[in-house]
């Protein structure tokens, strides 16, 4: 238990809530431009 004392999961979950506006931005841009809506 000793590896899983030293993960810090607040730091894990900043980090995956930054990755997953940084992988939101460009693919709702993408759907939009897909989609044919005009940003």
């Amino acid at each position: 238990m000793g590896f899983l004392s030293s993960i810090d999961f607040v730091l894990i979950g900043q980090l995956t809530m930054l990755a997953m506006v940084v992988i939101a931005g460009p693919a709702i841009v993408f759907l939009l431009a897909v989609r044919g809506g005009d940003l």
